[in-house]
């Protein structure tokens, strides 16, 4: 849970909103197909645990956003535009609707669908 203290007192953000807004903004992005679910093997997804959104792990640390999500996109389309358009949809995203910079924004394309 990330914690803001202002003069009014606290704002606390759950981590799992901030997945949620990234998977959302995610989603958006012309392209995109779904995001990446939990694989067995997947050490990024036992780190994510069960609430986190599909597809997302992050890390917030004083204001600052480190996110990354999985995507699978669609086959034809250009996937460094398509990643490119993610990762400004997040970061747009999260700091509109958070205050907190997002820092670090990566894709991971794991998949291809026609």
């Amino acid at each position: 849970m990330s914690e803001e203290i202002n003069l009014s007192g606290h704002v606390q953000i759950a981590d799992e909103v901030i997945a949620n807004i990234a998977s959302t903004a995610t989603l958006e992005a012309e392209g995109v197909v779904d995001m990446a679910g939990y694989f067995t093997g997947d050490i990024a997804g036992k780190l994510r645990g069960k609430k986190s959104a599909k597809g997302v792990a992050l890390l917030v640390e004083e204001g600052k956003v480190h996110i990354s999500v999985d995507i699978v996109v669609r086959s034809g389309v250009k996937i460094q535009t398509v990643a490119g358009d993610v990762q400004q949809k997040v970061k747009n995203a999260i700091e509109t609707m958070t205050g907190y910079t997002a820092d670090e924004v990566n894709v991971n394309v794991i998949g291809l669908v026609a």
